[in-house]
C-alpha cells in the first residue's frame, strides 16, 4: 500500500479552498492502492497532523479551516515526523492553492527532501503563479494575451493612458480571483488597486477582453500529455465577472460541458492549452483558462498548476466528460508522480 501525504491549508488566501480540494482527494483515493494521510498547514504557519475524519467541506456555509491544535508536524529536509516518530510517506499531494503552496515554495522543499510529488516542479509553478512572468512566456510561444501593464505598491505612477475602460485589476500572484477587480471608470480604479495590494506588492491592470471564458483541463499520464474536452464558465447575470462569491460561495456559476462553440475552435484551445502548458515546463497537471471573443480570438488568461480538486471543481469535471473519472485521474496524477517528471534532476 502506497501511503500519499495530502497537503492542505497553507499561508494564502485560499486556505479554505485548499482544505476542501483535500478533502476531495482524500475521500476519491482508490483504496485498493493508496491510503492517506492529511497534513495541514495553519494559517499561523503551524504543520499539523490532522485525522482522517477531519472535516474538510463546507458545512451551512461555513468553509473548513486547519486546527491550530492538532498535533505537530516536523517537515525538513528529513521529510515528516509528529513527536519524534517518522511518517512514513511515499508521495505527496500538495493539494494547495495560491502563495506558499502553489507558488514553488513547497515544491523546493520536497524536491531537497527527495519525496515525489504531485504537479509541476519549482520553476514551472513559480512562474504560473506570477501572471506578470507567464504572459511574455505565452506571448513568446506565439499564444495571444491581453495588454495591460504591471504596478508595483512602490511605484503607482505608471501612465495607463493606453488601455481603455473596463479594466481588470488583478493581484501578480493571486487566486481564487482574491483581490480581483473589473474597474469601469478612472474613479474607481485607485480602489481597485488598494484592494489588489492587500494580496500582493505587485499588480496587474489588464485590458478586458469580451469573450466567454473558456477552460481546458491538461494531464500528463505514462509520459503524454493530453488536453480534456473544453468547458464553458456560465455565470449569472448579477455578477460582473468570475469572482470568489460566483465561484465558491452562491452557487451562481455552472460550466457547460462541452462549450458550445465550433468544434475547430474547441481543438484549437486544446492545442493552446498543451503549448501553454509545455511552455512553462509543467508537470502533471494543470488548467488553462483562455477567453474566446465573437471574432474567433483566443486569448490565454492564466494557468493554474494546482486547480480546485473538488469532485466538482471543473478541473475534474472536465476530465469525467473526456471519460477519465476522478479516482483514475488521481490515480494517474500519483503514478506521473512516483516517476518523478517534475524534479530538476529528472529522478
Amino acid at each position: 500500500m502506497i501511503t500519499v501525504a495530502l497537503i492542505c491549508g497553507g499561508l494564502s488566501s485560499e486556505h479554505e479552498i485548499s482544505c476542501i480540494s483535500a478533502g476531495g482527494v482524500l475521500k476519491g483515493l482508490d483504496s485498493t492502492k493508496y491510503q492517506g494521510v492529511i497534513i495541514g498547514i495553519t494559517k499561523a504557519g503551524n504543520w499539523v497532523l490532522l485525522p482522517n475524519d477531519y472535516p474538510l467541506e463546507i458545512v451551512e456555509g461555513k468553509l473548513p479551516v486547519v486546527d491550530e491544535n492538532a498535533p505537530a508536524v516536523v517537515a525538513d529536509v528529513h521529510g515528516f515526523s509528529v513527536g519524534g516518530k517518522k511518517l512514513a510517506i511515499d508521495c505527496v499531494f500538495p493539494v494547495l492553492h495560491g502563495p506558499y503552496g502553489e507558488d514553488g515554495t513547497i515544491q523546493g522543499m520536497l524536491e531537497i527532501a527527495n519525496l515525489p510529488y504531485v504537479g509541476s516542479g519549482v520553476l514551472a509553478s513559480a512562474v504560473a503563479m506570477d501572471k506578470s512572468f507567464a504572459k511574455p512566456i505565452f506571448s513568446a510561444a506565439g499564444i495571444d494575451v491581453a495588454d495591460g501593464i504591471v504596478m508595483s505598491r512602490t511605484d503607482r505612477s505608471l501612465h495607463i493612458d493606453d488601455l481603455a475602460y473596463p479594466l481588470f485589476v488583478k493581484p501578480a500572484r493571486g487566486g481564487s480571483s482574491r483581490g480581483t477587480h473589473k474597474v469601469k471608470t478612472v474613479e474607481d480604479l485607485n480602489a481597485a488597486l488598494n484592494d489588489a495590494f492587500l494580496f500582493d506588492h505587485k499588480v496587474m491592470i489588464e485590458q478586458a477582453v469580451i469573450g466567454r471564458e473558456i477552460e481546458c483541463a491538461v494531464l500528463e499520464s505514462d509520459g503524454v500529455v493530453k488536453a480534456s474536452v473544453v468547458g464553458e464558465i456560465v455565470i449569472d447575470d448579477k455578477f460582473e465577472f468570475y469572482d470568489f462569491e460566483a465561484k465558491y460561495l452562491d452557487g451562481a456559476t455552472t460550466v457547460r460541458i462541452p462549450a458550445d462553440i465550433p468544434e475547430a475552435a474547441a481543438e484549437q484551445l486544446r492545442e493552446k492549452a498543451i503549448q501553454a502548458f509545455k511552455a512553462l515546463g509543467c508537470s502533471g497537471l494543470a488548467r488553462c483558462d483562455f477567453f474566446y471573443t465573437e471574432k474567433g480570438e483566443i486569448i490565454i488568461n492564466e494557468i493554474n498548476t494546482m486547480p480546485g480538486f473538488t469532485g466538482t471543481s471543473v478541473y475534474p469535471k472536465l476530465w469525467a466528460a473526456s471519460g477519465v473519472d476522478y479516482t483514475s485521474l488521481i490515480t494517474a496524477l500519483i503514478q506521473t508522480a512516483l516517476k518523478r517528471t517534475n524534479g530538476v534532476l529528472g529522478n
